[in-house]
């Protein structure tokens, strides 16, 4: 539900929770015209249990693992929920950090959100191969692709593990999956088999993800969906360098020279800390809008936390969709 104030809206966003009590509407207060919070609230597999003091406590599957949080700077309040854990990752005061097992664990264990599979695997930078607050944009991009009802070409840019590679193909779109990392594309390969996609069209590519965008237009590739993840810092697979505040808004407009003639949607996640969703919302307006017409939102993705009825902030989006669409 909307609620208009001026030139602002209040949004009431009603949830649902698969396990848990969490019953009640959120308020997230009044958001200034195109901004919402997208709270990633179906999955089974996985739970944000707690988080606080800097940390959050999450089940995957059957495994309880305990990793540093920089948004929960609320104090805990159940600390013995925090005593059954089974991993601890420890931050470096020189960088990094390293994994305290409590007990033996497996390399890797698969959930699962729906139909589709993911492998789960902690790694040396804390992350797990899998970010659970992403399955909300899934969730939208498997009803936009299913619901064009046409065949639609999809090039997800920085693309990690591919959660939203595998979303894209289930739905039934050809994809083009580009990361610099060349263990994340194997790892997305891996994906590609838990979810039983080895049949669909998903081509697999190592490359700089501008680099590829510049060639795709020399060669004439056109997509009728773009998804990025870009990172804060980052570099290509032959050294080239990638910072979010520089690079950003060169490569969105390099990726309009690809976009088909009825493009259906352009969605942009964004962890980069200082970055607001107004930035993103900003340069849609300015970019895909202001060709394609459409409709541009942005805000925050959260995962709702099961012991205190809160919401876990985890990062920004902005999505630009097809007027006939909506």
């Amino acid at each position: 539900m909307i609620l208009g104030l001026g030139n602002f809206n209040i949004f009431i966003l009603k949830t649902k929770i698969v396990k848990g009590d969490l019953k009640s509407p959120f308020i997230y207060g009044i958001i200034n015209k195109g901004d919402f919070m997208l709270l990633s609230n179906e999955w089974i597999d996985y739970e944000c249990l707690s988080a606080g003091n800097g940390e959050k406590l999450e089940r995957w599957g059957n495994v309880i693992l305990r990793r540093p949080d920089p948004q929960a700077m609320w104090p805990i309040k159940n600390s013995n929920l925090w005593n059954n854990i089974d991993a601890f990752y420890h931050r470096s005061n020189k960088g990094g950090g390293y994994w305290e097992y409590k007990k033996q664990l497996p390399d890797h264990w698969i959930i699962k959100y729906k139909d589709l599979k993911f492998k789960v695997s902690p790694t040396n930078f804390k992350h797990t191969g899998l970010f659970p607050e992403q399955a909300a944009n899934w969730d939208f991009s498997i009803n936009k692709i299913k619901n064009s009802k046409r065949k639609i070409k999809v090039l997800n840019l920085f693309a990690y593990t591919g959660g939203a590679t595998m979303a894209a193909s289930y739905a039934g779109a050809d994809v083009v999956h580009v990361d610099a990392s060349k263990g994340m594309v194997e790892w997305a390969k891996e994906n590609m088999k838990l979810c039983g996609l080895e049949n669909n069209k998903i081509r697999f590519i190592v490359d700089d993800c501008l680099k590829f965008v510049q060639r795709e237009f020399r060669r004439g590739n056109k997509y009728d969906v773009i998804i990025m993840d870009p990172p804060s810092y980052g570099r290509g697979p032959n050294g080239e360098m990638w910072k979010f505040e520089d690079n950003l808004y060169n490569l969105i407009n390099e990726c309009l020279k690809i976009l088909s003639d009825e493009p259906l949607f352009f969605l942009i996640n964004a962890y980069t800390t200082g970055i607001s969703s107004t930035v993103l919302y900003n340069i849609l307006k300015t970019t895909l809008e202001s060709k394609y017409k459409g409709k541009v939102i942005a805000g925050e993705i959260g995962l709702p936390i099961k012991d205190n009825n809160l919401v876990l902030p985890c990062g920004i989006y902005g999505r630009w969709e097809n007027e006939d669409t909506i």
